[in-house]
C-alpha cells in the first residue's frame, strides 16, 4: 500500500493498518516539517465530566453552518476519547493540571475541551507517531518523495502512481493509494501553511475522475502575525480563549460590534469582522493585545509564540501584536464515505485532502487533529483484494532530458497566489472569480503546453525515467505549480457555482445565506453539481 503525506493523518494511519500490509509512506519533505507540525492549537475531545458527545457534536454542527454530514460528526465525537487514550498509550505528553489533562476554550466551543502540548501540539503529536512509524517493519518513509499522477488500471482502479524521486520518475504500484496530502493554503498569497501545502491530494484525485465536495469552503484564520520579514505565523486560537483581547489601533474591542461573542466569535465570523474594520479603516493590520493574560500563563502555554515573536523583535508580554486574517484550512477536499473510501476503487483518502463532512462549511477550532486520528483509525480493519496484475518491479532505468524555465515557475506561482488571495480571498464576487478563472485557464493551458509537461504526460506505463537537465528542486516546483493551477480553478469555479455565502464562503454579491443550498457542491471529471445533507 502507499500513503502520500507523513503528517499527523498519513502516519497514524499507516500505524492503524493491520501489519500484515507493506506499506510505503510518502514524505515531500521531511516527515517532521508537514503541516501538521505546525499545528499549536490543540485536540478537541470529551474528557471532563461537565462535557459530553452530545455538547460537542452541537458545537461542531453549529459552527459548520448546517452543512455538516451528521454521522460523520457523530463517529468524530464519540471515537474523540478512544483516539486520545491511543495517543497517549503511544507517549504523547498532552499538558497536566495536577493528575488531569488540561483542558482550554477555544472558540464556538462551550465547554473546556481542547487537549495541548504547550502551544506545539502537532509537533508533540507528529513526533510521536513517528517515532512509532521507525520502529515498524512493514512500515517504510520515502523522503522527499512527489506523487505525480494516479495509476488506474483499465476498469478504473487505483493501481498505484507516478513517483519522481529526486530526478527519477518511475511507477510504483500498490494494492491501495491513501492519499494524506495536507491543505491547499499555498493557493494564497496569505496563509498560514507551509511550503509545500499545495493541495497535491485533490489535485491528484481530481486528475483521477474521483469525487471532490465543498471546494469553496476555506477556513481563514484571523490572527496571523504582520510582520516585515516573517511568514504569515498563525497566532493560536487558543490564545484568545485564555482571553486575548483584539484591539485595533485605537485600542477599541471592535469585534463587539460585530458578534456578541467578541474574540470567541467562530472563526469566519471574527476573521470577516476583521477584513470589513481593514477596509472601513483603511489600514493593513489590527492588534491581538495577550498582556490580559497572566505573563506566567502565557509563557507555560504559549513558549513556542514567544519564542518565534521574540525572535522577529516582538514581546508579546509587552505590546501587542500586530496581526490579520489569512487562509488557514480547507474544509472541503477529495469526497470520502465514513471509512476513507473515494468513488475511484483503490483509493482513499483521509486528513485534510478528504472531506468527511464533519467541517461542514465551517471548522470547529481544534476538530482538525481529531480528524485525522479518528478516520485514520477507520482503516485498521481495511480488506484489500488478494492481488494486483501490475508489477511493482523495478524497470531498467530511461535516460530522458528534459528543459524548464524555473524562474518562471517560481514568479507564476507568486502570481498566482496574488490572483486568487484577491479573488477568492475573504471576500468574493463573481466579477472577480470569472476574472480569475480565465486567468488561471491561460496558464494551465500554458504550462501543459511546456516540453516537460508534454514528456513526462508521454513517459510509458511501468518505465523507470532519469530526468536530465533540471534539478530535483525545479522538478518540484514544476509538479507543486502543477497542481495549485490545479485546484485554483476548482476554488474559483466552485466558489462562483455556489451563489449564496454559508461558513467560510463569503459572496459580497450573494451577503445572505439560502435555505436551497443547504447542499454539497460536487465535482466530478470537469462537471459541478449539488448533494443533498444526509441524515
Amino acid at each position: 500500500m502507499i500513503i502520500v503525506g507523513a503528517g499527523a493523518a498519513g502516519l497514524y494511519t499507516g500505524l492503524c493498518l493491520p501489519s500484515h500490509y507493506r506499506v510505503a509512506i510518502l514524505s515531500k519533505d521531511l516527515p517532521q516539517r508537514s503541516a501538521s507540525d505546525w499545528a499549536q492549537g490543540g485536540l478537541a475531545a470529551v474528557t471532563a465530566p461537565d462535557d459530553s458527545a452530545d455538547l460537542h457534536y452541537a458545537d461542531t454542527l453549529k459552527a459548520g453552518a448546517d452543512l455538516c454530514e451528521p454521522a460523520a460528526v457523530r463517529l468524530l465525537v464519540e471515537s474523540a476519547p478512544r483516539c486520545v487514550a491511543s495517543l497517549l498509550e503511544l507517549g504523547v505528553a498532552f499538558d497536566r493540571t495536577n493528575d488531569h489533562l488540561a483542558l482550554t476554550l477555544e472558540a464556538a466551543h462551550s465547554r473546556h475541551r481542547v487537549l495541548h502540548a504547550a502551544d506545539t501540539t502537532g509537533r508533540a503529536i507528529v513526533t510521536t507517531l513517528l517515532e512509532q512509524v521507525l520502529q515498524r517493519p512493514n512500515l517504510e518513509i520515502l523522503a522527499q518523495s512527489l506523487a505525480v499522477d494516479l495509476w488506474r488500471d483499465r476498469e478504473g482502479h487505483c493501481c498505484g502512481l507516478l513517483l519522481l524521486q529526486g530526478q527519477q520518475l518511475r511507477w510504483l504500484a500498490a494494492r491501495a493509494v491513501i492519499l494524506a496530502c495536507g491543505g491547499g493554503g499555498q493557493v494564497f498569497s496569505q496563509t498560514t501553511n507551509p511550503a509545500l501545502s499545495t493541495g497535491d491530494g485533490v489535485a491528484l484525485a481530481g486528475r483521477a475522475g474521483a469525487k471532490l465536495r465543498d471546494l469553496e469552503f476555506f477556513q481563514f484564520h484571523p490572527t496571523a502575525l504582520v510582520w516585515p520579514g516573517a511568514p504569515r505565523f498563525l497566532i493560536s486560537e487558543a490564545v484568545r480563549g485564555e482571553g486575548a483581547h483584539v484591539v485595533d489601533a485605537q485600542g477599541d474591542r471592535f469585534l463587539f460590534r460585530y458578534d456578541d461573542r467578541g474574540e470567541l466569535a467562530p472563526r469566519e465570523i471574527v476573521s470577516r469582522a476583521i477584513y470589513r474594520h481593514l477596509l472601513e479603516t483603511g489600514t493593513e493590520q489590527v492588534w491581538l493585545d495577550l498582556r490580559p493574560i497572566p505573563a506566567a500563563t502565557v509563557e507555560h502555554r504559549f513558549p513556542n509564540i514567544l519564542q518565534k515573536c521574540r525572535r522577529w523583535g516582538l514581546d508579546p508580554l509587552q505590546q501587542p501584536l500586530p496581526i490579520a486574517p489569512a487562509a488557514h484550512y480547507w474544509m472541503g477536499g477529495v469526497y470520502t464515505n465514513l471509512n476513507g473510501a473515494t468513488t475511484c476503487p483503490g483509493l482513499y483518502a483521509v486528513g485534510e485532502t478528504a472531506c468527511t463532512g464533519v467541517h461542514g462549511a465551517n471548522r470547529l477550532a481544534s476538530n482538525s487533529l481529531l480528524e485525522c486520528l479518528v478516520f485514520g483509525r477507520q482503516f485498521q480493519n481495511l480488506q484489500l483484494p488478494a492481488a494486483i496484475a501490475a508489477s511493482s518491479r523495478l524497470d531498467s532505468v530511461h535516460p530522458l532530458s528534459v528543459m524548464g524555465d524555473r524562474d518562471r515557475w517560481k514568479k507564476q506561482r507568486q502570481a498566482l497566489q496574488d490572483l486568487v488571495w484577491k479573488a477568492a480571498g475573504i471576500c468574493r464576487d463573481a466579477d472577480r472569480l470569472q476574472a480569475a478563472l480565465a486567468q488561471v485557464e491561460v496558464w494551465q493551458a500554458d504550462l501543459d503546453a511546456e516540453p516537460l509537461s508534454q514528456a513526462i504526460a508521454a513517459i510509458p506505463l511501468g518505465q523507470t525515467q532519469q530526468l536530465d537537465g533540471l534539478d530535483a528542486e525545479a522538478l518540484r516546483d514544476w509538479g507543486e505549480l502543477r497542481n495549485l493551477l490545479a485546484i485554483a480553478q476548482l476554488i474559483l469555479k466552485s466558489a462562483d457555482f455556489r451563489t449564496e455565502s454559508r461558513g467560510g464562503h463569503y459572496r459580497s454579491d450573494y451577503p445572505k445565506s439560502n435555505p436551497g443550498w443547504r447542499v454539497h457542491t460536487d465535482v466530478q471529471s470537469g462537471r459541478w453539481g449539488t448533494t443533498a445533507i444526509g441524515p
